[in-house]
This record gives C-alpha cells, sequence and structure tokens, in this order.
C-alpha cells in the first residue's frame, strides 16, 4: 500500500487491492450464511447445467426457444461463479480482499451476462411473437441461422457496451478509503471511493440502463401485447390455452427478471444502510438463477419429457453395461 497527497495537503491512501466489506456485522452468523450460499450455488449449478444437457442430448429440444435458453443458462453459471465462490471465502476468512484486476474482471462478468440476458430475454419474446402471431412464417423467419444471429447479437451489445462502461470506470482513480461496502464489485459502491468527478460515469450508467435495459422491456412488451391481441382473436378456448402456455414459462421469467430488477432498485434507492442494500442484492442475485431452470423443467412438457426420455435411457445404459 502506498501514500500520495493532494493539492490541500490531506493524505490520501491508494492501494492496489479493495476490501469487500460484505456480510462482515453479521459475526458468527457468518457462517450460516455461507452454509445457505453454498446450498444455492450448488443448485443453480445443477439446474441450470441439467437444462444445457437436456437440451444438448434430446434433438426434439433443438429448436429456437430452448437454443436460447442455453445460453441463459450459461449466463446464470457465469454470474453466479463470479459472485459466489468469493463470497463463500469472504464468508470464512478476516482479510476480505479482492485485487483491483479481480474487481474489475468480476464486474466485466456480472455486467456482460446482466445486459446479455435482456437482450436473449429480447430475443425469446420475438420467437414468441413470429410463433403465434405469424405460425406460417416460423420456419422461415426463425431458422437456425436467425437464431445464431439474434443470439450473437444479443452477446455482441452486452459485451461491447459493457467492456466500454467498465473500461472507462477503471480508468479512474481510487484512492482514499479502499473498503467497498458490498459482497461483490458493483458499479454504485466502487464510484463511491473514486477520487474524481464521476458525474460522466452516472451519466452513462443511466443512459446504458434506459436504453440497453429498459429499451429491451420495452420490445418484450410490445411483442407480448401483439401475441396477447392475437390470441384473444383465436375462436376455441383449448386454442388460446395452447397458445398461451407455449409462452407462459417466458413471461413469467421476464416477470420476475424485471420485477426483481425494479425492486431491488427502488429498495436500494430507498434503504439507508449498505447492509440492507446488500441483503436485497442477495435476494435479486439468488432468485433467478435458481428460478429459471425450475420454471423451465417444472412448467414445461416437452421439457420434462426429455428428462424422462434422458433417465430411462441412461438407466437402460447402465443395466447393460452390467
Amino acid at each position: 500500500m502506498t501514500y500520495s497527497e493532494n493539492h490541500s495537503g490531506d493524505n490520501l491512501t491508494t492501494s492496489d487491492v479493495f476490501i469487500l466489506v460484505g456480510f462482515s456485522y453479521l459475526n458468527k452468523l457468518q457462517i450460516l450464511l455461507f452454509l445457505v450460499v453454498l446450498i444455492i450455488y450448488l443448485v443453480i449449478m445443477m439446474g441450470n447445467l441439467l437444462v444445457i444437457l437436456l437440451v444438448k442430448l434430446n434433438p426434439s429440444l433443438h429448436i429456437p426457444m430452448y437454443l436460447f435458453l442455453v445460453h441463459l443458462s450459461f449466463l446464470d453459471i457465469c454470474f453466479t461463479t463470479s459472485v459466489f465462490p468469493q463470497l463463500l471465502v469472504h464468508l470464512l476468512v478476516e482479510q476480505k480482499t479482492i485485487s483491483i484486476a479481480g474487481c474489475a474482471a468480476q464486474m466485466y462478468v456480472i455486467a456482460i451476462t446482466g445486459l446479455t440476458e435482456c437482450c436473449l430475454l429480447t430475443a425469446m419474446a420475438y420467437d414468441r411473437y413470429v410463433a403465434i402471431c405469424h405460425p406460417l412464417h416460423y420456419t422461415t423467419l426463425m431458422s437456425h441461422r436467425a437464431c445464431a444471429l439474434l443470439a450473437g447479437a444479443s452477446w455482441s451489445i452486452g459485451i461491447s457496451v459493457e467492456v466500454a462502461q467498465t473500461t472507462w470506470l477503471f480508468s479512474l482513480p481510487f484512492c482514499g478509503s479502499n473498503h467497498i461496502h458490498h459482497f461483490f464489485c458493483n458499479i454504485t459502491p466502487l464510484l463511491k471511493v473514486a477520487c474524481a468527478d464521476t458525474s460522466k460515469n452516472n451519466i452513462m450508467v443511466f443512459t446504458v440502463s434506459v436504453v440497453f435495459i429498459m429499451g429491451p422491456f420495452l420490445l418484450i412488451l410490445l411483442s407480448y401485447i401483439c401475441i396477447i391481441s392475437t390470441i384473444l382473436k383465436l375462436p376455441s378456448a383449448e386454442g388460446r390455452r395452447k397458445a398461451f402456455s407455449t409462452c407462459s414459462s417466458h413471461l413469467t421469467v421476464v416477470s420476475l427478471f424485471y420485477g426483481l430488477a425494479f425492486i431491488s432498485y427502488l429498495g436500494v434507492q430507498s434503504s439507508s444502510s449498505p447492509e440492507n442494500d446488500q441483503i436485497i442484492t442477495l435476494m435479486n442475485t439468488t432468485v433467478i438463477p435458481l428460478s429459471s431452470p425450475i420454471i423451465y423443467t417444472l412448467r414445461n412438457k416437452d421439457v420434462k419429457a426429455a428428462l424422462k426420455k434422458t433417465i430411462v435411457k441412461s438407466v437402460s445404459l447402465h443395466n447393460q453395461r452390467q
């Protein structure tokens, strides 16, 4: 650690590490939180790996909706792996440090996966829109090439925008206290320890949120307005029920994703303490990766059928080997 002096003579501390204060205030209860987070992390990993494996092993699931789902599951794995292993370690040790390079890498992954997921959910909404509103053109509009282009565009937007934003953020000088009152490197608490004018960074964060987060949300909303309008025009109740069922899982995930993000934003804005901010953020970062594979497996008959087929095939192969 080195020390420098500003023009007014006040001492400023510049360090090559940050200290993530995290849940230090819980003291011995950190062990209990460690067990809870460990169980959640393992369930998230197993659930999302199961989804990826099922889609890969079953040709019947090689359609756009499930191919997008593979990308979503991979994003959830990347996101939770960038946050939870470090959190688990920090819940057990006294010195909760992270290097500036490690902090930057963590923020790159978190930001990229979050924005890419917004774009992928929009691509999935477009898939449902084409399937219900233009069924005769579905195979043309949602070919494997079109699916790959949509997924690639989602990743490209997420990577390009967030790499630019995060790189600009870490070009700021960090001095004074190196304590970050959070359990991972998040933009807002990190800006608080920068010793420079961060007004432009705040404007950029706001702009990215409006254009690349609310923009996809509005496109999803527009897609479902068209979808619901088309479904309500169907003559039979059974046809309407089947049409609704094809998009119920995606609609549930979208509602959770944006609903929790909105609740988290309002909660953090109205919260009077960093401790409350962290609890709200922890809930937000666990519910979506945890619920997404459950919703797509338990509420989807195609995935349940594929799961049953895979289990039967695995048992049969095991019996043959014996």
